[in-house]
């Protein structure tokens, strides 16, 4: 599973690895070098003092003028025993480690008899643990140097990205007046993602535009024809000679002409981006949008052998956009009835909420995560629909800063939750 780190993070990261390659290799460099100097020199001291020692009377070994910190030892009879810690030592130069008593040990055999000159290397040591501490510290500081440095580096690399990032994440830059990004910035990679930013948006600008102009021209065209048919059937129905059947039906025009004249203001105030503060449209109870919303389906329900219901759970004294409440309310009633063959549909009011329960088909996880986007069926070969009702649903509770959400029914069927605080 992958992970996010933040660019200037990973600045950081990347210069303390870098220190922490580079300090480390120099730190084991030093070690090396210090072992391998040591080994030598001391060696090549060793063996020749070894050898002068060697050319020497045997009976003067006794007496020999070494220092207190040099010994010499041998298997010889004529000269000083070799201690038993030392009794194991090799030809060549070694280093033996006693508790804290430190020795370095050359070791000669000629004709089966071993020659040790020993000299006690304590304090040297001591000067080398020292050296490593030095280095140990070197170490670290260069690491925690190289942190600081990349940190203050990131600020300043990232600061033109961070910047840009704000910048376009601004909702100012979908105005057509926005200026353009990319003069602000050096002729570097930055510059260059913001002139990619400012093509990007500029295209995004047009797209912007060319809907709003076409819902605001198509809201624009139907009003006349609507009015027209509105005015008519009004004509119509103050005519006496019309039967019972003929009344219902042209009922039935007036209202479906009334509820394209609203979803036509409806899609004109989305289209305009109105924010609440400026909606002047008229407000009314969510129990008086129910009450309609059931009385305009109830006849499609019925027709379908379904069972709708409004069910009060409680008061609510909210005033809402009647066509934006209206149009939710419908789309989610519509969309029941549509996924629904048997039982009942309820509408659920509740104080600053209602829900729209259906035991139809229901929802898959799957699904569930689509049914919002525009276009998206849940079974495609049933009946009509172009899939744009839900997608309608959550532009508005967008719009109105509602919330919309779905849970499944037990044993089947969907219910919509919509939040109105």
């Amino acid at each position: 599973m992958g992970f996010k780190r933040s660019l200037k993070r990973r600045i950081v990261i990347a210069f303390s690895t870098i220190a922490l390659v580079v300090s480390g290799a120099f730190a084991l460099s030093i070690v090396y070098v210090v072992g391998w100097v040591e080994a030598h020199l001391v060696s090549e001291e060793s063996a020749a003092e070894l050898n002068d020692i060697l050319r020497r009377n045997a009976n003067t070994w006794y007496a020999l003028g070494l220092g207190h910190r040099t010994h010499f030892y041998t298997s010889h009879p004529k000269g000083p025993s070799i201690p038993a810690n030392l009794t194991n030592a090799q030809d060549g130069f070694t280093e033996v480690v006693d508790g804290d008593e430190a020795f370095h040990v050359f070791q000669k055999t000629i004709n089966d008899q071993r020659y040790l000159l020993v000299k006690d290397q304590h304090d040297f040591e001591r000067r080398e643990q020292a050296l490593y501490d030095g280095v140990l510290i070197g170490f670290i500081f260069s690491v925690f140097a190289a942190s600081v440095l990349g940190w203050l580096l990131a600020r300043q690399v990232i600061a033109p990205v961070s910047r840009l990032a704000k910048q376009v994440g601004h909702g100012d830059q979908l105005l057509p007046s926005a200026p353009p990004l990319a003069p602000n910035y050096a002729d570097d990679e930055v510059g260059q993602l913001a002139a990619a930013f400012d093509t990007t948006l500029s295209q995004l600008r047009h797209t912007l535009d060319r809907e709003r102009y076409f819902t605001s021209d198509v809201s624009h065209e139907l009003r006349t024809p609507l009015m027209i048919i509105a005015s008519s059937c009004e004509l119509l129905m103050e005519a006496n000679s019309l039967n019972i059947n003929q009344r219902q039906q042209l009922e039935r025009i007036y209202k479906a002409t009334a509820e394209i004249h609203e979803l036509v203001e409806t899609f004109l105030l989305l289209a305009r981006g109105n924010s609440q503060k400026g909606d002047t449209a008229e407000r009314v109870s969510l129990e008086s949008v129910a009450e309609s919303a059931i009385q305009r389906f109830s006849a499609v329900a019925e027709a379908k052998g379904l069972k709708l219901r409004m069910v009060l759970e409680s008061n609510d004294n909210g005033r809402y956009n009647t066509s934006f409440l209206s149009v939710v309310m419908a789309n989610l009633l519509r969309n029941a009835m549509h996924y629904t063959d048997t039982g009942e549909i309820r509408l659920v009011l509740a104080k600053g909420s209602f829900r729209v329960e259906d035991s139809g088909i229901g929802i898959s996880l799957e699904q569930r995560q689509e049914v919002f986007n525009p276009f998206f069926r849940t079974d495609p070969a049933r009946g009509e629909g172009l899939g744009l009702g839900l997608s309608i649903v959550r532009r508005v509770c967008e719009h109105q800063g509602w919330a919309v959400s779905l849970r499944p029914l037990v044993p089947r069927g969907s219910c919509f939750v919509i939040d109105l605080q």
